[in-house]
């Protein structure tokens, strides 16, 4: 089927330069045996297809159309973002008169993708959406991020539509979503320069006017990710005389240039320089309520987060991404003692390490985005009928998962991408640390993703409750019984000595019933788990794959993976819980 409505134009696509068609490994996540039941649940059985030309008509036709749509985008980006991404990091934006001006490149960049109608690719045809599944949205944000993971910061924010779309009432639902589907930015308001990872703190204050029947918002915001958007979403002190998140309400405020909201200054960042990151005055903005009161940051911020880190999976493997491309190409073409660098051991071992944690957490990413999407089709299905008692039980199920790897992802993935940043610049030596390589911007933008959307050491606290409740023990176990190609059986058979390794050290940590002695070791609890996940969703893949694409990342993945989690064990099994005293700063 031949999409049309939605998009300024479909032409065909003949260019070499695709970061979707040269990246067969997205194109390979389309045909998860999971899909089948994703798209049927997201389309609600296909029920728009007499309603809207461009819906989808069955499980096929959907599919074409996402590969169509991420066609566009892997076009977009190859063609556009990726060569603008240098001179916006170079001239970035601009503070004028309280406003932002975008970098030449960073405005060329979302024309593009907005006339293209790819704004509001997940939500609801009845807005303007694409009503698409969380995949191909995730997949356009690695392949964005790849592209300039700077201007991912902006074009991902479109995720506050999901949190309007989910929470909103009607009319706020109405007069915004079609917005944000023709290409209006977003911004989600929350740190304050009091009020960073503990949102508790907020003081922005709400007050509602009886007068007027509006809310004003009046404080300052810090570190806002493209601040100066036109759709706010904003986190504020709403109850007068509380000091905690029960005091808190989120509301949407329409940025109308009107000296409201004022843009004090732009940070000045390592990395993701196109991404204006902003301090803000507002001074009696009108804004609507979204949901109820109280319950902004214990109901609605956590749904935006867990979105948010799932938006930063995708950047943080399309950094990866980036940084490999840039080391292989280098390796294969630097040439010293008479042959290219990538012959040399130190080298390749090095390379080939980069491809298999970009292949491990890429697999980890559209695992925990299936999970995501069967889990909030089941939501948007229970607001239409009542779910019965096996749909309620799936939901439950898959919801659990998404709750348990979206932390893990957010993790994993950022750390990967720093590691693969860094490693690149080492494959290019002395020229790696010069702004006439890409590697060198790639680097700084990568150093972020383990800070933002909440640290590496915040996403261990989210996780360790599913080490201590089993619930990773029982997904490594449920992969433990999948079929896989009998060359596997081997691998399968140490991924096992691994888990026991992992439960025996889960148990010896966790009868302590020491608190902190927990927190300690939280880490390489949380670690080990994801390395024995991640060298099974490989092999799992490498099963699957007819073109041979995972089998050699998967071999090499388990080797690393093998000596992370027995040096772990090995630290567990011989500290004492009293050496945890040592390690106090004094």
């Amino acid at each position: 089927m031949l999409l049309n409505s939605p998009f300024g134009g479909l032409r065909e696509l003949t260019n070499i330069m695709n970061y979707f068609s040269n990246n067969p490994a997205l194109k390979f996540q389309l045909s998860h045996p999971l899909m089948q039941k994703i798209v049927t649940l997201k389309e609600q059985n296909f029920a728009d297809k007499d309603k809207y030309d461009y819906a989808s008509r069955d499980f096929e036709d959907a599919i074409d159309n996402y590969e169509k749509v991420l066609e566009i985008i892997g076009e977009i980006c190859a063609e556009v973002i990726a060569p603008n991404a240098e001179s916006v990091d170079h001239d970035g934006p601009l503070v004028l008169n309280n406003r932002v001006q975008y970098a030449r490149g960073t405005q060329e960049n979302h024309d593009a993708l907005a006339q293209a109608g790819l704004y509001g690719m997940a939500l609801p045809r009845q807005y303007g959406g694409l009503n698409f599944s969380m995949i191909p949205y995730v997949m356009g944000g690695e392949m964005v991020s790849r592209a300039d993971a700077g201007f991912a910061n902006i074009w991902g924010l479109q995720d506050c539509a999901e949190t309007i779309a989910e929470f909103a009432d009607e009319e706020i639902k109405a007069e915004f979503l079609p917005r944000v589907c023709e290409g209006q930015t977003c911004s989600m308001d929350l740190t304050e320069p009091d009020a960073g990872s503990d949102l508790q703190a907020v003081q922005l204050k709400a007050t509602y006017s009886e007068k007027d029947g509006i809310w004003y918002l009046n404080g300052v915001k810090r570190f806002i990710t493209n601040g100066d958007a036109q759709i706010k979403l904003v986190l504020a002190r709403s109850e007068e005389g509380t000091n905690d998140g029960r005091g808190l309400s989120y509301f949407i405020a329409d940025n109308k240039h009107d000296d409201t909201v004022k843009v004090r200054r732009i940070e000045n960042k390592l990395g993701i320089k196109g991404s204006p990151t902003c301090e803000l005055v507002f001074t009696n903005t009108p804004a609507k309520l979204v949901g109820v009161r109280r319950m902004g940051l214990i109901k609605y911020v956590m749904s935006l987060m867990n979105g948010a880190r799932l938006g930063v999976g995708a950047q943080s493997v399309g950094v990866s991404q980036a940084a490999y491309d840039e080391a292989i190409a280098y390796a294969r073409d630097r040439r010293q003692f008479g042959k290219a660098i990538i012959e040399f051991p130190a080298v390749y071992e090095m390379v080939s390490m980069m491809k298999a944690k970009l292949d491990a957490t890429r697999a980890l990413l559209y695992e925990t985005t299936r999970f995501v999407d069967v889990y909030k089709a089941y939501e948007s299905l229970e607001a239409t009928r009542k779910l019965t008692p096996e749909e309620k039980a799936d939901y439950k199920e898959f919801q659990r998962l998404a709750d348990a790897f979206t932390p893990m992802l957010k993790m994993f993935s950022s750390e990967f991408a720093n590691q693969n940043a860094y490693d690149s610049i080492q494959v290019h030596g002395g020229s790696g640390f010069m702004k006439d390589y890409a590697c060198e911007r790639i680097y700084r933008d990568a150093r972020i993703l383990t800070i933002y959307e909440g640290t590496s050491q915040l996403q261990v606290v989210a996780a360790i409750r599913h080490v201590t409740t089993g619930s990773y023990l029982k997904q490594i176990r449920h992969y433990e019984t999948q079929p896989i190609n009998p060359e596997f059986d081997s691998l399968r058979k140490r991924l096992m000595s691994m888990t026991t390794l992992y439960e025996n050290s889960v148990t010896r940590v966790t009868e302590t019933k020491n608190q902190e002695y927990l927190d300690f070791q939280a880490r390489r609890l949380v670690e080990m788990a994801g390395h024995i996940i991640m060298s099974y969703l490989l092999i799992l893949d490498a099963t699957r794959d007819k073109e041979d694409l995972f089998r050699k990342s998967a071999e090499i993945y388990l080797k690393f993976a093998e000596v992370e989690v027995r040096k772990h064990a090995t630290y567990i099994k011989t500290f004492e819980v009293e050496s945890v005293d040592v390690y106090k700063v004094q």
